[in-house]
């Protein structure tokens, strides 16, 4: 069967992109509720990318944000962010400051967890603050 280029798989279900993107939205919808200033999403640079740069006050926090469908198999989202993973984003995270002259602020490293059913519907949301 040919996919028409929708996303979504054969059987029905969501792609991992269409999971990822639905996941970023209620990330950001989630973090906006909570009087964050979303400053910039899936923020690119030669060393990777941050998927949601947010503000709280004077705080500058860089998102990792993570959907699943399911936790039994794979643990919870936020589970899966990795050491490298993790290195990735301070990195990429240094390079933002260093081009937005940020190097007075507070910065913090977050995840946030989002779990997706296979027809999109969000199941919850878990913000770890401080989390790397």
């Amino acid at each position: 069967m040919v996919n028409s280029g929708s996303g979504q798989k054969p059987n029905g279900r969501l792609s991992r992109q269409q999971k990822g993107r639905i996941g970023e939205a209620e990330a950001c919808r989630w973090l906006e509720e909570n009087e964050y200033r979303i400053l910039q999403r899936n923020w690119r640079c030669r060393s990777g990318e941050v998927d949601v740069i947010a503000a709280r006050e004077e705080l500058l926090i860089f998102v990792e944000v993570r959907s699943r469908s399911s936790a039994a198999a794979f643990g919870t989202p936020q589970e899966s962010v990795n050491q490298r993973k993790m290195q990735q984003v301070r990195a990429t995270a240094a390079v933002y400051i260093q081009l937005n002259g940020e190097h007075d602020r507070q910065i913090r490293f977050d995840v946030i967890g989002v779990m997706i059913d296979n027809a999109g519907n969000i199941g919850s949301v878990h913000h770890v603050e401080n989390a790397f």
